[in-house]
């Protein structure tokens, strides 16, 4: 049975909430420009510092409101009442949800809530589950409309592997039935289509936890040209146009293949000098 969720925000605006879904006309903005935000999260824990800095950075506690956008998990319900207390909790009492779901079509006001939130926050869950939903419709369209106006947009998990543009999607093409990332290999990370909020890297979550190193190797010598960035969790980076900054308790480690193009022996991946950072809470760095 689908659920309607309806938040009253500063008493004047009534979400419409429900589950809605694509249509085949959207397309994303043509211009990339904005004055938006990104708040990346590695996944894991969130502690009260880390999504202070969230709130903080979006200016939330000046006025607007947060919508939480649940749609990469499969128990929304669940999403929405976590992603809602971690804003309560601190201080923030206008937070709204709505649950995208495809084959519905979304209303309006619906996409006005997208359009206008001060802070979209996407939960975990699969980003092939999410992108499923949204790539293509007037709800990402909404999303982009809302970042371009220099609002932020959040994630954690599958809310991270979404932000950039070329998007991890955990499937292994070459080694489907094996549990890990064993190996660094030309061809077995699978990429797909993210929101493209950030074109110039490759973004993956939950990295030092979960020893992810394999598959970020391997896509940073498929793809020399772009930084490919690790998050841990319980920690974040916030983006701002070409400037990252980490924030949290564990680390960001960024691989930099400079441009090289890689050596091949079959499909093992190889490459010299390849550039390695490790950041720490409070360091900054550049995209691009």
């Amino acid at each position: 049975m689908k659920k309607t969720y309806s938040v009253l925000l500063f008493s004047l605006f009534i979400f419409a909430l429900g589950a809605c879904s694509k249509t085949e006309t959207a397309s994303k903005p043509e211009t990339t420009y904005s004055g938006g935000k990104l708040f990346i999260i590695g996944g894991g824990s969130r502690p009260a510092s880390l999504i202070n800095s969230m709130i903080d950075e979006s200016g939330l506690r000046e006025g607007g409101y947060a919508l939480v956008l649940p749609m990469a998990t499969t128990l929304p319900d669940r999403a929405i009442e976590s992603g809602k207390k971690q804003f309560t909790d601190n201080g923030i009492s206008a937070v709204g949800a709505i649950n995208f779901i495809e084959g519905e079509t979304p209303t309006e006001a619906q996409l006005d809530s997208v359009r206008n939130a001060k802070l979209i926050y996407i939960p975990g869950g699969s980003q092939n589950r999410f992108m499923g939903v949204v790539a293509g419709t007037e709800i990402e369209k909404a999303i982009w409309e809302s970042f371009n106006k220099g609002n932020m947009i959040a994630g954690t998990s599958a809310g991270a592997a979404v932000m950039s543009e070329k998007m991890i999607t955990g499937t292994q093409l070459l080694h489907p039935d094996d549990s890990g990332f064993k190996v660094i290999e030309q061809g077995n990370t699978d990429l797909a289509a993210g929101l493209g909020f950030i074109k110039n890297a490759i973004i993956d979550q939950h990295f030092v936890v979960r020893s992810r190193f394999n598959r970020l190797l391997s896509l940073t010598m498929e793809n020399p040209n772009l930084k490919c960035i690790g998050i841990d969790e319980s920690t974040a980076i916030v983006v701002s146009g070409n400037s990252a900054k980490v924030v949290g308790l564990s680390q960001v480690l960024v691989f930099d293949a400079q441009g090289q193009t890689a050596q091949l022996q079959g499909t093992k991946l190889g490459a010299k000098n390849i550039n390695l950072s490790i950041y720490l809470n409070g360091d900054e760095f550049r995209l691009n």
